[in-house]
């Protein structure tokens, strides 16, 4: 699948001086409008970031009776995170397009170190997948996700070592289990990441305004607006 398969992302341009840009990434069956709302109200405190909202291309699901919708990747099974249950070419695939967005920055004077990557759910786990990249990124947010391909070492590339990640999750998820969550936390702390992880009770598959106010703290710090806080 080319990256002509995806329809052009949604941008929310820097309100001021134009040196930062997180790229959202939004969750199954969904889009960039779906988490575009979140640029205005983020822009105050992040003048000078532009947002990018892509969308995914549209393939068949798995576990929707093989319904076609916008995806990442396939999905087999909700219940199994091993490698031979995951669509790896397609995640593969997602990831080069991904980095693409990353390096269509450089050329405007943002480099990749001025670059976050965050998702929701399946756009989560392709964020976190995003930290196995050759470009070095400013930071990483993983909302209500998992750690894709968590057998299939390393997890994070030798560019991102230093790459402050945040993770929020629901306890009361019914979609991605908490413990996927706190799982893929462990193991990118057990590799070396400088990951926080938080926890929202009583919150299911969703998002919440104080998880979005902690990602916007997060990437205050992540992007150069303030000194970023021991992980």
């Amino acid at each position: 699948m080319s990256a002509a398969s995806y329809p052009k992302p949604i941008v929310y341009p820097a309100a001021a001086a134009h040196k930062s840009t997180l790229i959202m990434l939004h969750g199954l069956g969904d889009s960039g409008m779906g988490w575009a709302d979140i640029a205005p109200m983020l822009a105050p405190d992040l003048p000078n970031t532009q947002f990018i909202f892509p969308t995914a291309a549209s393939r068949p699901i798995t576990v929707n009776g093989g319904m076609r919708m916008t995806g990442w990747y396939d999905i087999a099974s909700l219940d199994r995170l091993d490698s031979e249950a995951q669509d790896a070419e397609a995640m593969q695939e997602s990831k080069r397009y991904i980095e693409g967005l990353v390096e269509e920055q450089i050329p405007a004077g943002v480099p990749s170190t001025a670059i976050a990557v965050g998702g929701f759910s399946q756009g989560g786990a392709m964020a976190l997948m995003l930290l196995r990249s050759k470009h070095q990124l400013a930071g990483v947010v993983g909302l209500s996700c998992y750690l894709l391909l968590h057998d299939q070492p390393p997890l994070v590339s030798e560019e991102n070592k230093q790459t402050p990640v945040l993770m929020c999750h629901g306890d009361s998820d019914q979609v991605v289990a908490f413990q996927f969550g706190k799982d893929s936390y462990e193991k990118l702390n057990a590799a070396g990441a400088p990951v926080k992880f938080e926890t929202y009770p009583f919150m299911g598959h969703e998002a919440c305004q104080e998880e979005l106010q902690e990602m916007k703290a997060f990437l205050q710090a992540c992007l150069g607006y303030k000194k970023i806080g021991k992980m």
